[in-house]
């Protein structure tokens, strides 16, 4: 892995990826924030060495290099899945590539299904904490100690400094958010009943099929995070009705534009 990562870091310096200490990830319907970067270089997955491609209809699959906000950034305009049929370095490999090339703050977004009963449809959530249950850790197997250590510590595995901003702002701007804890799902079919009631016994507040594989890797090379989670659709299971994708995709356009302000005046304040 350390070859691959040296040839794609090489790559992407070369282009002129480098001194950005800001990564973001846009997630499933949730692209707006590109049209607010001043992009200075684009380049599609499939052309970067060693980088999986995105499958996902909605999603873009570009690694964008620009400013928001004045600072330099690296953006994921999609990302990788486990449903997709990807390993788990596959599917955290651009994190990794991220810190090579000089990020220490990652931003995360993701669309999920609404398990506690006082969240909206189109709402946002920080995220607090994560439970995995997808049946896999990117950090099995060999570890590389140039990476990360070996047992990595997640006792506060989103930045506790970084989500005390983002309330501040949300509450400066009149933002409703809440926060609470995301449960990954494997995916890619959506939940059961039994399933819905089984996630909400375990305490978590939104459900959906990322992100934490990009968290545990990383926490695991020192990188602070912060996530925030737009609610597409609520998960109840005594009154669960099927989910039209189109739907989920408009409940995330109209809670994006509050994610944008958000994210756009975390990274000026970082």
């Amino acid at each position: 892995m350390l070859d691959k990562l040296n040839t794609t870091t090489d790559y992407l310096k070369n282009i002129g990826f480098k001194d950005a200490h800001i990564g973001i990830i846009l997630g499933t319907g949730l692209g707006g924030l590109v049209n607010h970067l001043d992009i200075e270089y684009s380049i599609e997955y499939k052309d970067i060495p060693h980088f999986p491609e995105a499958t996902v209809e909605s999603h873009s699959g570009s690694l964008i290099y620009g400013k928001l906000e004045g600072k330099q950034v690296i953006v994921m305009s999609g990302r990788f899945h486990y449903y997709e049929g990807y390993s788990m370095e596959e599917v955290t490999f651009p994190i990794r590539v991220m810190k090579m090339l000089g990020v220490r703050t990652l931003l995360v977004s993701n669309a999920a299904g609404g398990i506690n009963p006082d969240y909206k449809p189109a709402s946002l959530m920080i995220l607090d904490d994560h439970i995995n249950m997808i049946p896999a850790n990117p950090l099995v197997g060999k570890n590389y100690s140039k990476l990360g250590p070996r047992f990595v510590d997640m006792s506060e595995p989103y930045d506790g400094k970084l989500i005390k901003k983002m309330e501040d702002i949300a509450m400066r701007l009149n933002i409703h958010v809440n926060k609470g804890v995301y449960v990954s799902w494997i995916g890619p079919s959506l939940e059961t009943r039994a399933e819905y009631r089984f996630i909400k016994i375990m305490g978590a507040d939104v459900v959906g099929m990322s992100t934490v594989p990009e968290v545990i890797v990383a926490n695991h090379m020192g990188i602070k995070v912060a996530a925030i989670s737009v609610v597409t659709d609520l998960c109840d299971p005594d009154n669960l009705v099927p989910v039209k994708i189109e739907d989920l995709l408009n409940n995330a356009a109209i809670a994006e534009k509050d994610l944008i302000v958000l994210f756009s005046e975390l990274v000026k304040e970082l």
